[in-house]
């Protein structure tokens, strides 16, 4: 199956990376959410971006046009009706994803591939909502999606394996990694890297250290690039614990219990760096980091 016709629901920091590198990659993206103007945001996002990328020669301004031409804003998903495949990049629940999956198995064109986004939640259920559960798959792209080469390919009990080699072509058309795994919860990527994140998070409810401290052991002494604390943050504390609650409750097993002080981070609304608050303080929200 050949992907020429992408869309994305979901215009935020996820929706809008996943437009950019499919445009890039010369398919026509139609870029959704809730409303028109949402969705015009997330385009002055890719805009903003490309334009980053031109200016550091990685991307030439030509193809920065001819991108940003392929991608149509729109405030109804029956604009998914020619798309070969649709990519899902709403927020992390699966009653809503569920909901949203239902509603675009009646749009789509038969054949059409639904693909998620999800960090966490089981493809097979999302792909039970449908009446095309061959056709439903996990494409996890990593943050930001322009810079990171991964994308986690996962399989439903249902899903095909034309729908996953047709997913693993186009992602790597987009110029990404596509690694597959099964339909476990957390996947591979959030099962290893949550678990490291609350058990950083239980070091400060501890009292064993500061999160300045927690990040800067992690940084100079394992080689991360990002402490666990800056990156939860980065994250959003709402989509860790969201996470960690999909992986407590699916395993059954209590390693992955969320730390109380993420709990009440997350009511308190310290969501982290899009909130202006987290574990460390930024500028504003979504803004730069203040040095503590």
């Amino acid at each position: 199956m050949t992907i020429a016709r992408i869309g994305v629901i979901g215009a935020g920091q996820m929706g809008a990376g996943i437009a950019h590198v499919a445009a890039l990659a010369g398919k026509d993206v139609v870029l959704a959410d809730v409303s028109v103007d949402l969705a015009g945001k997330g385009l002055a996002v890719v805009r903003k971006n490309l334009a980053r990328q031109v200016e550091k020669g990685k991307v030439a301004a030509e193809a920065a046009e001819a991108a940003l031409a392929r991608i149509v804003p729109s405030g109804d998903v029956a604009d998914f009706a020619g798309a070969d495949l649709v990519v899902e990049a709403i927020v992390e629940n699966e009653g809503v994803k569920r909901e949203l999956f239902a509603r675009l198995d009646g749009i789509l064109k038969p054949g059409a591939i639904l693909a998620s986004n999800t960090s966490s939640i089981s493809i097979t259920r999302l792909g039970a909502a449908t009446k095309r559960p061959e056709n439903v798959i996990g494409m996890h792209f990593m943050n930001p999606v322009p810079v990171m080469q991964l994308v986690e390919v996962i399989r439903g009990i249902a899903t095909s394996d034309e729908t996953a080699g047709a997913v693993v072509a186009a992602a790597k058309e987009m110029g990404k990694v596509p690694v597959e795994c099964r339909d476990f919860p957390g996947f591979v990527s959030n099962r290893v890297l949550m678990p490291m994140i609350n058990e950083a998070v239980f070091a400060v409810h501890e009292g064993v250290a500061t999160p300045e401290a927690v990040d800067t052991i992690m940084k100079l002494g394992m080689n991360h690039p990002m402490g666990p604390l800056t990156l939860a943050d980065f994250i959003g504390l709402d989509t860790c614990l969201a996470i960690l609650r999909v992986l407590h409750q699916g395993l059954g097993d209590d390693k992955y219990r969320p730390c109380p002080l993420l709990v009440q981070m997350v009511d308190a609304g310290w969501m982290g760096k899009k909130a202006g608050r987290g574990f460390h303080r930024y500028s504003a929200p979504g803004g730069e980091k203040v040095p503590a």
